[in-house]
């Protein structure tokens, strides 16, 4: 074998050991977000010592400071956490700092994904992903699978994985908003009503009524999640079934509602849209990922992911804009236009006429 096939050779097995050990990262977040250990480097202000993350760490008697050594390693090789060797003189610790990343894990600070992180990693989930080769061979959801049902009705029937599920919604918010609401405000200023179908316990109408006090806000979702969603000025929950109709208003949202569906409930649910809205001023408003195979952005990966995601536990996906246009015509708007944001969702704007 010559020199460079060897050398080929050795980086592919690296790769193939990275990538099926990949799910050690993701546990290794979960426990670093359950340790809080973001928040103890935080609320120093400065890099501090493994003794003093140590000492941080709640509840914990017998805490085991070699394991804990250990994940802060794995953790720095991700560039989750920095790590600064003090010489000898200064007594020769490691201090332990923040870096980007690390902020996203923060759980007293917003924006934050630390729900998405405990609810991407609950047993629930992770069960799912290991009849994801089943769904290939014989069709089927990996998530029904597993658990028995799917998930919308998983969730009805289990009310912590439901808050779970809630509490990673709603941890989605911010971030996008903090992008869509100045780079859609002239758009969301001539809007007088407007209804979020599957809006959860309310914060994507809440932070849009915030800034728009003018617009009659409605967030629509299905009973058991409006019994939750607190109440919020300017907003009206209702509860009900996209599939049956959606309440009137002058345009109608859909955040991240589309990409949990097949092409045939979609249409159904961009029909029942399509009679909620004015004939000539009525419009869609539709915040998904557009898939692009030719755009290599900051966030291609992540929304590769999530397709596969999208495969696992419901019976949607993420589309390309071609998927989108057939879907729209077909749901009774012959119009749309795309606005493309710094964030892995782009905004679709639909149109009846």
């Amino acid at each position: 074998m010559e020199k460079a096939e060897a050398d080929a050779s050795v980086k592919g097995q690296a790769e193939i050991w990275r990538q099926m050990s990949a799910f050690v990262g993701s546990m290794v977040l979960k426990c670093a977000v359950e340790l809080r250990i973001a928040d103890i480097i935080h609320a120093h202000g400065s890099p501090i010592t493994l003794s003093q993350i140590a000492s941080g760490i709640t509840d914990s008697p017998s805490l085991n400071i070699s394991f804990l050594e250990r994940i802060m390693r794995f953790l720095v090789l991700k560039n989750i956490f920095t790590a600064h060797h003090q010489p000898s003189s200064d007594g020769g610790e490691t201090l332990y700092g923040l870096t980007h990343q690390s902020k996203w894990l923060l759980w007293d600070s917003k924006p934050s994904l630390v729900s998405f992180i405990l609810f991407q990693n609950y047993p629930t989930m992770i069960n799912s992903w290991h009849c994801l080769s089943q769904c290939v061979k014989d069709g089927g959801l990996a998530f029904k699978k597993a658990n028995g049902c799917e998930i919308w009705e998983y969730m009805s029937k289990n009310p912590e994985f439901n808050n779970l599920f809630n509490n990673a919604m709603a941890t989605t918010v911010p971030i996008l908003m903090d992008v869509v609401l100045p780079a859609y405000k002239d758009e969301l200023s001539k809007i007088g009503s407007l209804v979020d179908i599957g809006g959860g316990t309310g914060g994507v109408m809440r932070e849009i009524v915030k800034a728009h006090p003018h617009i009659k806000g409605i967030n629509f979702d299905l009973p058991h999640v409006i019994a939750i969603a607190p109440l919020y000025e300017g907003l009206t929950h209702t509860g009900g079934n996209m599939f049956d109709g959606v309440p009137k208003a002058d345009a109608v949202l859909l955040k991240t509602v589309l990409h949990d569906w097949g092409d045939e409930e979609c249409v159904k649910i961009l029909k029942n849209c399509r009679k909620a809205i004015p004939e000539k001023t009525g419009k869609v408003i539709i915040m998904e990922i557009v898939i692009d195979e030719e755009d290599h952005n900051v966030f291609k990966e992540p929304q590769i992911m999530i397709d596969v995601t999208m495969m696992v536990f419901t019976a949607g996906k993420e589309r390309t804009e071609m998927q989108y246009k057939k879907l729209l015509e077909e749901g009774g708007f012959p119009r749309y236009k795309i606005i493309r944001l710094p964030a892995k969702e782009c905004i679709i704007e639909a149109y009846p006429i």
